[in-house]
């Protein structure tokens, strides 16, 4: 009986050890390595699905995507309270202390309804638009209405690309309707015969209108061809050096089969 009991402790400590270590792979069962990403709006539906992917086939990761900003997303990598912060703005200069690793490039598209009839804008006329000097769809060979402007808000980094991009030293009018996402945007102005706003190319659907700048689309054919002037980067950043763990899911987006997830999202790869 002694051997029975000897034996059966035998067997269970075995499969205890197995099921806590493979030590033909080095792979520790049952603990999911985390990383935590947040920041930038533009960025975030096309991390998430990029995540969703790399996944898939990597069981022990676990990858959470949040949003907040650009600004906010950077500050919290500065805090060292994630791992991992998305800009789709250039870092500043007291930011630039960060490790930064540009993913891919976006276009900055001003958006209309499908049902307002104006195909092309010339940059002054945006600028008037945004800054509150034209106020008035007439102004621009339309309709008797007033035009229903919308901004990002502060810290934003499409908000800031728009500024460096387009706006150059004009303000944005502080009576603008001011949105926190690129999705709010959107949907405001697929409801909106009237509005006008400006959001990632990469996330233009058939619910609204790209209009073209001084004569030139918001096109990835543009874009490639640099006839279309308002890109941006989008990036990652890190406190430092990334870990081996946080490394390998940069990897895999700078990776073949990443960059072709972006590019099948309408973003320009790298």
């Amino acid at each position: 009986m002694s051997k029975i009991i000897g034996l059966f402790f035998l067997i269970l400590s075995t499969i205890l050890l197995s099921s806590c270590n493979d030590n033909s792979t080095g792979v520790t069962h049952g603990k999911k390595h985390t990383i935590t990403i947040a920041g930038s709006t533009s960025v975030m539906p096309f991390i998430e699905k990029l995540s969703e992917h790399f996944m898939v086939d990597r069981p022990m990761f676990r990858i959470n995507v949040q949003g907040g900003g650009s600004t906010a997303g950077i500050m919290a990598c500065l805090n060292k309270t994630i791992e991992i912060g998305m800009s789709s703005r250039q870092l500043k200069q007291g930011e630039k202390v960060l490790n930064s690793i540009t993913i891919c490039y976006d276009g900055i598209s001003v958006i209309v309804h499908p049902e307002n009839p104006i195909r092309e804008l010339t940059l002054k006329q945006i600028r008037g638009i945004f800054s509150g000097k034209i106020k008035n769809w007439k102004e621009l060979g339309w309709i008797d209405r007033k035009i229903d402007a919308i901004t990002r808000e502060e810290g934003s980094g499409t908000r800031g690309s728009f500024e460096d991009l387009i706006m150059k030293s004009e303000e944005i009018y502080d009576g603008i309707m001011v949105q926190d996402s690129n999705g709010s945007v959107r949907e405001i102005v697929a409801t909106d015969p009237y509005a006008i706003a400006y959001i990632s190319l990469g996330l233009v659907d058939d619910r609204v209108r790209s209009l073209s700048i001084d004569g030139v689309s918001a096109s990835l054919v543009n874009i490639r061809a640099k006839k279309y002037k308002f890109v941006r980067p989008f990036l990652f950043v890190t406190n430092g050096p990334p870990n081996k763990i946080v490394q390998t899911y940069i990897d895999f987006i700078l990776s073949v089969d990443g960059q072709n997830i972006f590019k099948k999202e309408g973003l320009i790869g790298i």
